[in-house]
């Protein structure tokens, strides 16, 4: 999978302020208002002219301790992958939720299907640290659809199989991570063909102008 990367990566962190995260969460179920987050992957690209360089050196992962009376079920851990023994010896949640929030800066945010984990990080960081964050975020599901209305596509990967990306984990987050951060790539030269001058705010601007992107 790296192989495939190797023209579109940076090998560390950026030094300036044109750094976007793409994330992904894992959850304790469906419900984004009631479960509980497990784990946050992210990593950090960055857009340059005609195209988005993957950063694999600025990157973050971490599992959320949980609480022994709350550890997610079989079916839930066979989806995610994350085990028990992993949940009970996670990172303390609000030490986990910091050091998410030192990682990603004032770095927009990215994900697919975005209020899904936006809501989720949300919840917790208002929980643990008495706070919700401040970043701007942008979902990649309607951005693709807006930019390809001719693709019958919704799910990440019905997305996935039209761009040919190949996700080594699917439902494990830093594999998500990467896949969506991939999907931005392949996505990229179309927006680009459409804004003169391509960037996150005319990205979200593309996506409300046609309803598509919810408020924040």
């Amino acid at each position: 999978m790296f192989k495939r990367l190797k023209s579109w990566w940076h090998p560390g962190p950026l030094p300036d302020a044109q750094r976007w995260v793409v994330l992904d969460v894992e959850s304790s179920g469906l419900d984004m208002h009631h479960d509980r987050l497990l784990a946050i992957a992210a990593i950090a690209v960055r857009p340059v002219p005609g195209r988005v360089l993957i950063t694999l050196g600025d990157s973050f992962e971490v599992v959320l301790r949980q609480p022994a009376a709350t550890l997610a079920d079989k079916p839930n851990i066979l989806l995610h992958g994350i085990g028990l023994g992993a949940q009970r010896a996670g990172t303390e949640p609000a030490l986990a939720l910091a050091a998410f929030e030192r990682f990603a800066g004032t770095s927009p945010l990215l994900a697919f299907h975005a209020s899904f984990d936006r809501t989720l990080i949300e919840r917790a960081c208002q929980q643990h640290l008495g706070r919700r964050p401040a970043h701007a975020w942008l979902d990649l599901a309607p951005l693709a659809a807006v930019l390809n209305p001719q693709v019958r596509a919704h799910a990440l990967d019905e997305w996935m199989a039209h761009f040919g990306i190949t996700c080594a984990v699917r439902h494990q987050a830093a594999s998500d991570a990467l896949a969506t951060a991939e999907l931005l790539q392949r996505l990229w030269p179309a927006f680009c063909a459409q804004q003169p001058q391509p960037s996150f705010k005319a990205a979200v601007a593309l996506c409300a102008q046609r309803r598509w992107l919810a408020p924040p």
